[in-house]
């Protein structure tokens, strides 16, 4: 058997959800990611700066209703590394059947 070849900058719980929501969308505001993974400001800040450190989450900032909002989307190589992990995690999931 092969071992798994997972991404560990994608493969921490946290990380994977986020690229998930990205993956379906152009981008994502903080606060939504904030609210669907259930975590607080600070530690959805350190999944993203993991994520963007590694090339595959970009940032921005853009004023909205006099305040700076922060969104997020997957770069080329985060989409690539997102679909190789999820390739991965299928791979194995078909092992088992």
């Amino acid at each position: 058997m092969t071992p798994p070849l997972f991404d560990p900058v994608i493969h921490a719980p946290g990380r994977l959800q986020i690229c998930a929501i990205l993956s379906s969308v152009d981008e994502a505001e903080f606060a939504l990611l904030r609210d669907s993974l259930k975590v607080s400001d600070s530690v959805l800040s350190k999944h993203l700066k993991q994520l963007e450190e590694a090339g595959y989450v970009k940032l921005a900032k853009t004023p909205m209703d006099g305040r700076s909002r922060t969104w997020a989307s997957l770069t080329p190589a985060g989409k690539k590394a997102f679909a190789a992990h999820i390739a991965e995690l299928n791979r194995l999931a078909a092992l088992t059947g």
